[in-house]
């Protein structure tokens, strides 16, 4: 029987790491592209521990070169592409570059694999960010878009330019459009982990407040590794589709947030502020999915409850931190993490004040 080969762009994310696990579980090859930094990323696929198993292509999706060297030497039957600016918050900062690589470099990525392989199967990490600020009671495959930031409309270009080459050239190419999906793995900057991270630092009394933005955007929050079972089904099918994955729940962030210091036994009040720095310039205040299409041709369905996923970020949060106050080392973000009271962003104080001079200076003259 042939070993199927796989190459899963972002690897060292979340997803790309849970789909990591799955796809070597299953007995693929796996193959994973990163980009080269200064500090090395690999402790979720260590955190897992498949780092040794898998083969990593130092490549980046806006250098076409990279990933033609990248699909040649993987040889892949399937295509994951994960890697994006995923930070939502972030895209309002550095909007062009997510652009290129959010939206135009997959339409580099498709344009290389058609000139090298239209055989090989395709997936496009949608985002129900695409939706945006929308006014419909859920979201499913038929809801339209009207996306509320520069990552939401990045990622709709590349859902888009997805669904062309898939009719145009007759590839097997897919969108999967998963809603909020979170997990011990999650980065630091987005708001699940900063909860769960932040609620295990003030119980063992290494920290006094957790700082937050909107506690009343609403979101439809699963289970990660769950999602990426979803995700390799979709590349399983006899013909390529569009998919929503989601849990059909919407929750508060401010229900999270009262979730998590339950766990501990803590007064959320006592603990927590929210300053503007946090909000987005356009807030999506509501998100809610509907996946029966997921259910119906895919047999997926979530297993994992909300009240589950508080408890196992939680748990694992807190055990972390306590490991590390015992002196033990091990593959883990938080200790590294900067604060984020420290960044200069568009809605700081720092960076008003700075326009606020130049705009003198301009009268003076």
């Amino acid at each position: 029987m042939k070993i199927k080969k796989a190459l899963v762009t972002g690897v060292t994310g979340q997803d790309g790491a849970y789909l990591t696990k799955l796809l070597l579980k299953k007995g693929y090859k796996v193959y994973g592209t990163f980009r080269r930094t200064s500090t090395p990323n690999f402790w979720r696929l260590q955190n897992l521990g498949i780092y040794s198993k898998i083969k990593l292509i130092p490549a980046d999706l806006l250098d076409m070169g990279s990933m033609v060297e990248a699909i040649k030497v993987s040889d892949a039957d399937e295509i994951y592409n994960l890697a994006a600016s995923s930070f939502v918050g972030t895209s309002f900062e550095q909007s062009v570059g997510n652009a290129e690589i959010t939206g135009l470099a997959v339409t580099k990525l498709l344009e290389t694999i058609r000139f090298l392989n239209q055989d090989i199967k395709f997936y496009q990490a949608s985002s129900s960010e695409m939706y945006g600020d929308n006014k419909f009671s859920y979201q499913n495959e038929q809801t339209p878009f009207m996306p509320s930031s520069p990552y939401g409309v990045a990622k709709l270009y590349a859902h888009w330019v997805t669904d062309i080459y898939k009719k145009s050239y007759n590839m097997f190419a897919v969108n999967g459009v998963l809603f909020n999906h979170e997990s011990p793995l999650r980065g630091l900057e987005f708001v699940s982990r900063k909860i769960t991270n932040g609620v295990a630092e003030i119980f063992l009394g290494q920290k006094k407040e957790l700082v937050l933005g909107n506690l009343q955007a609403k979101r439809d929050w699963g289970y990660a590794p769950e999602y990426m079972e979803a995700v390799h089904s979709m590349l399983q099918q006899d013909k390529p589709d569009t998919f929503v994955i989601s849990t059909g729940e919407t929750h508060k962030v401010q229900d999270f947030v009262k979730l998590a210091f339950d766990l501990v036994g803590l007064n959320w009040k006592k603990y927590v502020k929210t300053d503007k720095r946090f909000f987005r310039p356009l807030e999506v205040n509501y998100l809610r999915g509907n996946s029966k299409k997921a259910k119906s041709k895919l047999g997926w369905k979530p297993k994992i409850t909300f009240e589950k996923l508080v408890k196992i970020m939680l748990d694992e949060d807190i055990k972390r931190w306590k490991m590390f106050l015992d002196g033990k080392t091990f593959p883990w973000d938080a200790p590294l993490y900067p604060s984020e009271s420290k960044f200069i962003t568009r809605l700081s104080d720092e960076n008003k004040k700075m326009k606020l001079t130049h705009s003198h200076s301009k009268k003076k003259k």
